[in-house]
């Protein structure tokens, strides 16, 4: 980060746009909270379905990704870019196998999803069109007056 951010920022001489404290959002045990999170704070189930995810720091969901680990997406609660996490129909049994030894070791560390379909667009490459994935994450602002997508 930048040296001193904190201290401009504390004293109001600058606005962060991602402020801190902001980043819970993007914790993938949170995640796995939010159907809860909805109805609580709105009072109605939540419109959108959740992705299936299991947090092994849970016993029982612990127990089923261990057993199913070839099966599923097992990420890093705090982890992003794609690191620290394996993909299981993608692993060899060895990489599975010592996946499954990070994971008892720290069970409340990782939480499992199973494998999606993601989306392509296609993308201009140096041999034409070609479909690359895409993670689109999108943003809502809104206040009495003005509603911003």
């Amino acid at each position: 980060g930048v040296p001193g951010i904190m201290d401009v920022y504390r004293a109001g001489n600058i606005t962060i746009a991602n402020a801190p404290g902001t980043g819970i959002a993007d914790d993938k045990a949170i995640y796995s909270y939010m159907p809860e999170i909805v109805e609580f704070y709105t009072g109605r189930k939540a419109i959108l379905g959740n992705i299936p995810t299991w947090r092994c720091s849970e016993p029982d969901s612990l127990k089923y990704v261990l057993e199913h680990i070839s099966e599923l997406v097992i990420k890093e609660v705090h982890g992003s870019g794609g690191y620290g996490m394996l993909v299981g129909p993608a692993a060899t049994k060895k990489e599975c196998e010592a996946f499954a030894k990070k994971l008892q070791a720290k069970p409340s560390n990782y939480i499992a999803q199973p494998t999606l379909a993601l989306s392509t667009c296609p993308i201009l490459t140096e041999k034409g069109l070609s479909p690359r994935h895409v993670d689109l994450r999108p943003y809502v602002l809104v206040s009495d007056r003005i509603q911003i997508v």
